[in-house]
């Protein structure tokens, strides 16, 4: 059975084309329910498996035929019940395969024929799954590598990526639990990502969970979470603090926390501005956490609204810098990176100490989650929340020498996140061995840059101009210290007579 052999027909006085599902009047309304579902706009390379992973929290799957060159597939469930909850779910919450938006509808076929269809693999998929529906946590590997949660394991692996706003597990609570019963969060941070393991009371709530929220921004423009289903089957939880929570168990104790990893995640704070994140209807700012009453996923799409602030401050305190090279400058330049640095503070009697205040607290928080541990001038320094609400200007009458280890950094041209809505926004990443250049003129040339970082004692290790936009350029250093100290060096450094180089760091390697 191929695409060319389906049945044409004609349903609701319209001509049907069997290999599309769809009526020329671009109604999908008028094609009854039937237990053959029509999936179209798939990736080209798509794999039965991951066909399949989209229905089956829903049911068992009976058939299914894929017809890779149209970017289409047929699949048929077990029962017409199944397709139904799983049409109703897919009109709410729109289906996706790698990010990709896929439309699935009824189809006129109320049963698949395959019988004189060579679809082997599909078959040997199916009777592997199963062979396995009745062993909760089974997964389902396919050639290409790929795995496939059977849908029987109620715990989904979480990862933040663009950490532009510290999330907690309050926060996820909160989204994730208008999916079903929450039961436990352990968060934790790999690789520098924060990352967390939520169990559901329900493994079908799970699976709902991640086809709603695999993909979507928390906050706008940020914060995008990207959902795998785990192996394990069950979480055990200790204690109930920031990083762990068992709401089913009022009684665990608190357990003891690292003081940093309580301060970058340990706390909800509010959106950045009103003017970068109002609390306003959006088609583009993230999940919402309101739904109509009686439905089980979201309407609509609003920016999330965090829990209440504590109270916390925007001030951090540096500590373990050299006092032979640290200079206000050069620590608003490197905390400029994470937030608008308003003003820097070398203490006079312990220069090895300096304070840094950002506009808010949630930069303090980004700042702190990212510099601490980093090596700056050859020592490794550290980042805590400061107990002062802000940075004293000094007072008249002090000596010229402290006056210039207190600098005002409120007006500066080199904010980076003063425009609501700036880029900057979306390319906020741990400091790495590879930085971004922006803002180069064409006149500059790969060796003319080059040589600027060389001649200032750095090593260039790789180079390489975007593609598209020759503006841009990667260039890897010999090690993340060193990336550090060019960042802080050659941000801002004069191109021409009217372009400064930009600088930041990059995710990415060459």
């Amino acid at each position: 059975m191929s695409g060319s052999n389906l049945p044409t027909g004609t349903i609701c006085g319209s001509t049907l084309d069997g290999a599309n599902g769809l009526c020329d009047s671009g109604r999908v309304s008028c094609v009854p329910s039937s237990r053959v579902l029509h999936l179209r706009r798939l990736p080209a390379d798509v794999c039965e498996q991951e066909v399949l992973s989209l229905a089956l929290p829903f049911g068992r799957v009976s058939n299914l035929i894929t017809l890779k060159a149209k970017k289409q597939a047929f699949l048929e469930m077990a029962s017409e019940e199944a397709a139904v909850t799983m049409v109703n779910y897919y009109t709410s919450v729109t289906p996706s395969i790698r990010n990709q938006p896929i439309f699935i509808q009824f189809s006129n076929h109320q049963e698949l024929k395959t019988d004189s269809f060579p679809n082997q693999r599909v078959h040997a998929v199916l009777q592997a799954i199963s062979a396995s529906e009745v062993h909760p946590g089974n997964m389902l590997t396919g050639g290409e590598g790929r795995s496939l949660a059977l849908g029987q394991s109620p715990v989904l692996r979480i990862i933040v990526e663009n950490l532009f706003y510290p999330v907690t597990l309050e926060v996820l609570q909160q989204i994730f639990s208008k999916f079903g019963s929450v039961l436990k969060i352990i968060t934790f941070t790999r690789n520098n990502q924060f990352q967390a393991l939520l169990q559901f009371s329900d493994a079908t709530h799970a699976q709902h969970a991640k086809a709603g929220l695999d993909g979507q921004n928390i906050y706008n423009g940020c914060c995008t979470l990207r959902i795998d289903c785990s192996k394990l089957s069950t979480l055990n939880v200790k204690y109930n603090n920031d990083k762990s929570r068992d709401f089913t168990r009022v009684d665990l104790p608190t357990g003891e926390l690292e003081p940093a990893s309580t301060a970058a995640f340990g706390v909800a704070l509010p959106p950045y501005g009103a003017a970068v994140f109002p609390p306003t209807i959006s088609q583009h700012t993230g999940i919402s956490v309101q739904a109509v009453p009686g439905s089980l996923v979201p309407t609509g799409r609003m920016s999330v609204q965090t829990l209440a602030p504590p109270a916390v401050h925007s001030v951090l305190l540096v500590s373990n810098l050299n006092p032979e090279t640290v200079s206000p400058h050069c620590l608003f330049i490197l905390f400029g990176v994470y937030g608008d640095v308003q003003r820097v503070k070398i203490l006079f009697n312990k220069k090895e100490n300096a304070l840094v205040q950002m506009s808010d607290a949630t930069q303090a928080q980004l700042a702190m989650s990212h510099l601490n541990g980093q090596c700056l001038h050859g020592n490794t320094i550290r980042v805590t929340l400061s107990k002062h609400p802000m940075v004293q200007l000094p007072r008249g009458g002090v000596g010229q020498e402290e006056q210039m280890l207190t600098r005002d950094f409120s007006g500066s041209a080199l904010h980076r996140f003063k425009k609501p809505g700036s880029k900057n926004f979306n390319n906020i990443f741990p400091p790495s061995a590879t930085l971004h250049l922006s803002n180069i003129p064409s006149s500059v040339s790969e060796d003319m840059l080059k040589d600027l970082f060389s001649s200032s004692g750095f090593t260039v290790k790789a180079f390489r101009f975007f593609q598209k936009d020759r503006k841009m350029a990667l260039m890897q250093l010999a090690s993340v210290e060193e990336a550090i100290e060019a960042l802080i060096v050659l941000h801002d450094h004069q191109l021409d007579h009217n372009q400064h180089l930009r600088v930041s760091f990059s995710k990415s390697t060459i």
